[in-house]
């Protein structure tokens, strides 16, 4: 489990901070100022959708870090849950960027499912 922990943290590394920044790289003076004023450059359509992206990951990501502590500490094995949720995390990251709303929808509920699915297991 620790070790998925370890890519959790890499896939919020990469949606929350990295993705965004790379598709913000036109405003790097704004990015690395005060923020004081709006970007010279309004978002792209690719960075308005990585941005729903990554505050869509931040709802559920405490809730899978909860659960994951809580199994590590309740020495009960989900792992294979875990991993699921982060590859259907990736997978609705990519989708959303992607612009593909059916699919990223039915990913997003899978992962909601994942976490039911762990919750239930430590219960």
């Amino acid at each position: 489990m620790e070790m998925i922990l370890g890519f959790i943290l890499l896939l919020a590394l990469f949606q929350i901070w990295l993705i965004p920044m790379m598709l913000n790289s036109k405003n790097v003076n704004w990015q690395i100022s005060n923020r004081d004023n709006e970007p010279e450059h309004p978002p792209s359509l690719m960075l308005s959708r990585a941005t729903k992206a990554k505050d869509n990951l931040k709802e559920t990501l405490p809730i899978f870090l909860a659960l994951a502590v809580w199994s590590i500490a309740a020495e009960v094995d989900i792992s294979g849950l875990a991993m699921w949720w982060l590859i259907l995390r990736i997978a609705h990251g990519a989708l959303y960027m992607a612009g593909i709303g059916i699919i990223r929808t039915l990913v997003w509920l899978s992962s909601i499912i994942i976490l039911i699915m762990m919750a239930l297991a430590l219960i």
